[in-house]
């Protein structure tokens, strides 16, 4: 049974958040609020984590993860951006979009894309997101919580914690959030490549 943990969506209980990121540390699978629905997320050297988010989405090997990064500097730490992405990415976040982009080093090889060595990354525009990524320390691995057969992600915490009750070891309720999903932007060929319309507006990469 999941644990479900109530945080204010303004002002973040820091004794709760510390619940969670000591929960991310026992290697918890946990569904939390973002600005673009809910999301799955686990520690990045969490194996058992990856692959549930896997079962649960009913997802293949060649999905491509997200690192829910806390500012840009931290997702240069896991990205290369070049010049051509820099004003871009830098310039649209935080907020609703996730960039594909080439994993550097400090990547796990099982979370890249298996042929392109790539990976997702996103800084969310949240505040409960902020505070536990700044708690956490390092990315969260990430995946909408988008299920099989669906085509929007889960907007409230209740909701997520009666259909995944057995399936995730903690729901953070924050408050209702929006159902649109990020745009995703593919910059790994060196040119932006808009891969899914979602919340944000793509067009600054279009055209």
């Amino acid at each position: 049974m999941a644990r479900y943990v109530d945080i204010h969506p303004v002002n973040p209980q820091a004794r709760l958040i510390s619940q969670v990121v000591d929960a991310l540390a026992d290697d918890a699978l946990i569904a939390y609020p973002t600005d673009s629905g809910y999301a799955l997320g686990c520690r990045l050297g969490n194996r058992d984590g990856r692959d549930r988010i896997l079962r649960i989405r009913d997802l293949d090997e060649k999905h491509h993860f997200t690192l829910m990064c806390r500012d840009f500097a931290q997702l240069g730490q896991f990205v290369h951006v070049d010049n051509n992405a820099f004003r871009s990415v830098k310039a649209s976040t935080p907020g609703p979009y996730t960039f594909i982009l080439p994993a550097t080093s400090e990547v796990p090889k099982r979370l890249m894309h298996p042929k392109k060595r790539t990976v997702g990354v996103r800084i969310p525009d949240h505040v409960v997101d902020q505070a536990l990524l700044e708690a956490h320390g390092e990315p969260l691995l990430t995946s909408t919580l988008i299920l099989p057969g669906e085509s929007e992600a889960r907007t409230q915490g209740w909701e997520v914690k009666e259909e995944l009750d057995h399936q995730v070891d903690l729901v953070i309720d924050a408050g209702e959030v929006t159902a649109e999903p990020t745009t995703v932007v593919d910059w790994s060929e060196g040119f932006p490549e808009v891969r899914r319309y979602g919340a944000g507006d793509p067009a600054r990469f279009e055209g």
